[in-house]
């Protein structure tokens, strides 16, 4: 009877202890996670500094709408090409390491914004671009899986959450950068202006047959005065530069910081990274079904994601008529609803299921397209903007869906999730294209039109939700 006593004396606690929800981040990773959670708005503001630059391109170099999103073809490529060497490298060295290094990639790259617009040629920018997106490949590899590491597994999701948090601060100053120093200060805008101006005429025009006017009005400017066409190429293109030069300064600063600070060590290392661990790494990865279909769904995200963002100051200049700086600002309204929807939906992660709460967001997302597409006007962009707040959710948490229990193997499993982050660089291009050709239904601009590709993106992050909340659930 005694030594009955005394096991229930012991069980209890322990019984409690294992019910006691874990927290989302243990006092010692506090200062860790906070200064690994400051390289999230570095990439934020990367990404959306960037966006506008298809459309600026567009005019300034006056090329199709399909050349243009070449920028973003050459951006997320570089995630694509760095992701698994990054996994690798973290492996085998440490996550402080990776952080050093995309720090120094990201550094080099912006400042290569100076001799390209020293050249002005179109595709220096491009190479620029993908040498600095190595870096946030490297960074986003390491910083993802080293967030997950820092803490209980059950809370891992909503800690990176947490962390992805901080990302749209970065991505909202990106944008009022784009709108307020460069859209608005490119000398090709006040050209567009201009024409506005002297053709009255233009007021009772479709925006669509508008913006085509004013196209070719910059064509017959350019044959006609190609000196004066030159020097506001020129002026435009060291426009673009300044800000790319301003935040390769911050990131070089950002470097020294990380150089010399103390992180934690939350993946061993005592041994080497050997060919067959390598090889069986993969093997299991390739035998994980929840991790493979995390990384398509990734994939469609990111594309969704891009395109909506990139191409609502199209949509906003042809089926709306607002200038490029205008539109950018519908851009910065869409980013705060998605930071406000983020801290929302980490919330909400402690009363659903990831895969169900993303299954349900996914839906959302997917309705609001049909409004983009179908509607048109200002109901139209506002379906649009309004997608960013389904959207916030979807990166962690499919990151944290495809990543939990992979413990050490979450460095190269994170690999595949950041090389999914080239559907960014793939679908752009393809809806560059469908804005160049004819309209997929009649009477519907092929600007709308083409947001049938995002719609598609919802339904199979919709899919993936799904099944993650009613087949992979654990």
């Amino acid at each position: 009877m005694a030594i009955g006593v005394e096991q229930a004396v012991e069980v209890a606690p322990e019984h409690k202890k294992e019910e006691t929800k874990p927290s989302i981040l243990e006092a010692k990773y506090i200062t860790p996670f906070l200064l690994v959670a400051s390289l999230f708005p570095l990439w934020g503001f990367a990404n959306d500094v960037t966006n506008p630059l298809v459309k600026a391109f567009k005019d300034i170099f006056m090329i199709s709408n399909a050349q243009s999103s070449l920028v973003q073809f050459a951006f997320y490529l570089g995630y694509g090409v760095m992701a698994i060497p990054a996994a690798i490298f973290i492996r085998r060295f440490s996550y402080k390491s990776g952080i050093l290094l995309g720090l120094g990639l990201y550094a080099i790259g912006a400042s290569l914004f100076i001799p390209a617009s020293i050249y002005m040629e179109f595709s220096f920018f491009l190479a620029a671009l993908w040498i600095l997106t190595c870096g946030l490949a490297l960074l986003e590899t390491t910083a993802n899986p080293y967030v997950l590491s820092m803490g209980h597994p059950d809370t891992s999701t909503q800690r990176l959450n947490l962390a992805q948090a901080f990302n749209p601060i970065g991505s909202l100053t990106g944008m009022f950068v784009a709108s307020s120093y460069i859209l608005s200060e490119l000398r090709v805008e006040a050209f567009r202006e201009q024409e506005k101006a002297a053709h009255p005429e233009f007021a009772q025009m479709l925006p669509s047959e508008v913006d085509g006017k004013l196209t070719d009005a910059l064509y017959n400017f350019a044959q006609n005065n190609p000196v004066e066409h030159q020097a506001m190429q020129a002026a435009d293109l060291i426009t673009v530069r300044g800000p790319y030069v301003a935040i390769a300064i911050v990131v070089a600063i950002m470097f020294f910081v990380f150089l010399f600070s103390k992180l934690p060590k939350t993946m061993s290392h005592a041994a080497p990274l050997t060919t067959s661990e390598l090889k069986s790494t993969f093997q299991r990865l390739f035998a994980n079904k929840c991790y493979l279909e995390g990384v398509v769904a990734q994939a469609f995200y990111v594309g969704a994601q891009i395109m909506c963002w990139t191409f609502v100051i199209h949509y906003g200049m042809t089926s709306v008529g607002l200038s490029a700086s205008e539109a950018q600002s519908y851009n910065m309204v869409a980013m705060g609803i998605f930071l406000a929807s983020r801290f929302i939906c980490t919330f909400l992660l402690g009363f659903f299921r990831p895969g169900q709460l993303l299954m349900l967001l996914a839906m959302g997302g997917f309705v609001l397209s049909l409004g983009t597409i179908f509607v048109g006007g200002y109901t139209g962009l506002y379906c649009l903007i309004a997608t960013s707040a389904c959207m916030s959710l979807m990166f962690p948490t499919i990151y944290g869906i495809a990543l939990k229990g992979m413990g050490e193997d979450a460095s190269l499993a994170s690999a595949g999730l950041v090389m999914a982050i080239v559907g960014g660089a793939l679908m752009p291009p393809m809806q560059g294209s469908m804005i160049d050709g004819p309209a997929l239904i009649s009477g519907i601009p092929s600007v709308q039109t083409s947001f049938v590709l995002p719609l598609i993106c919802f339904a199979m992050i919709c899919l993936y939700g799904y099944r993650a909340h009613y087949k992979y659930a654990r």
